[in-house]
């Protein structure tokens, strides 16, 4: 991924609360914007989990490094693990597409097989799109529509003082290629919504900092994380700079794992007897106290601020920023 920017005040979710307080109510919107999905009410025809992802070539990738499959199958990977983090199932996609002017043609059907193989893989019916080509860089765009299961949308409002903050897999270290090969967590976000009640969950795209703050706004509620239970990757561990394998686990972002939260005793029975096979941690508390907080490794409690990626909106392009 290209080199990152300083993010100022107009940043992509300063922009989507202005939208969210300027957006009025509408018959059949069950969940609107401030999730990873929106749902929507068709009537007698039932719910509609809906998301949509849009990449950059020079912001979320770098197509002159790759094979233009694995961008096809990041974008479709990405919608995917939204569709993951409301615990619902997908079903269809719309893939759109600006192609650079020069080998457009070609260039699209090899984004094509990377979008239809992981559609197949999680049975996804790839059901339209657009095409445009441009003198600009590559720009691909995921819609996918998708149901939730009986039980119902996992939201991020639902967390409570007590719960246990959980995740899955490893964090840190995903520009070494995790970004580009994730698996999104479908199924296990399907075990685990079986297996307990879990209150609230959020996909980790912008880094796990920042997006458990995304859930503890939406909750009302604050946290407390330990360093020391957090599961680092081995990317993370490799990385030679100047931020410790802790700072890459909080904030580098794009590791596509679930943040969730559960009872102390749903969390136990998740521990005891994990129903993914995916590891699950269990890295801090739920409190009432809205302020946020991480115990370091030797046991200093210093404010957990929302670091992370953030797409500024400056006057310039669209860039991937730091918080």
């Amino acid at each position: 991924m290209p080199d990152h920017h300083v993010t100022d005040v107009r940043s992509e979710f300063s922009f989507i609360n202005w939208i969210r307080t300027r957006t009025p109510a509408y018959p059949g919107v069950q969940i609107g914007i401030g999730d990873d999905a929106g749902l929507f009410r068709f009537g007698e025809a039932g719910e509609c989990l809906i998301t949509t992802d849009m990449l950059m070539d020079g912001v979320d990738f770098w197509l002159h490094e790759l094979e233009p499959s694995v961008v096809g199958r990041k974008a479709l990977a990405v919608s995917l693990s939204d569709i993951a983090a409301m615990a619902g199932r997908p079903l269809a996609a719309v893939i759109a597409v600006a192609l650079p002017k020069d080998g457009g043609r070609q260039l699209a059907e090899r984004i094509h097989a990377g979008v239809s193989a992981l559609a197949a893989e999680f049975q996804v019916a790839v059901i339209g799109g657009d095409t445009n080509s441009w003198d600009g860089p590559l720009v691909i765009c995921s819609t996918v529509l998708g149901s939730p299961t009986a039980r119902g949308p996992v939201r991020r409002n639902g967390a409570q003082a007590g719960d246990w903050i959980m995740v899955t897999g490893d964090l840190g270290g995903s520009i070494l290629g995790k970004h580009l090969a994730f698996r999104p967590r479908v199924l296990e976000a399907f075990e685990l919504h079986k297996a307990v009640d879990l209150h609230a969950m959020i996909d980790i795209s912008d880094g796990l900092a920042a997006d458990l703050h995304h859930l503890l706004d939406e909750s009302g509620v604050g946290a407390t994380i330990r360093a020391a239970n957090l599961p680092i990757s081995e990317a993370a561990l490799r990385i030679d700079d100047l931020r410790s394998p802790v700072e890459h686990a909080l904030g580098d972002g794009e590791d596509f794992e679930l943040l969730f939260t559960v009872s102390p005793e749903d969390g136990g029975r998740l521990c005891a007897h994990p129903p993914c096979d995916v590891r699950l941690s269990h890295i801090g508390e739920i409190t009432a106290d809205p302020s946020c907080t991480l115990v370091e490794i030797d046991g200093h409690s210093v404010p957990l601020a929302p670091q992370g990626w953030v797409h500024s909106l400056g006057d310039d392009s669209a860039r991937k920023s730091p918080e």
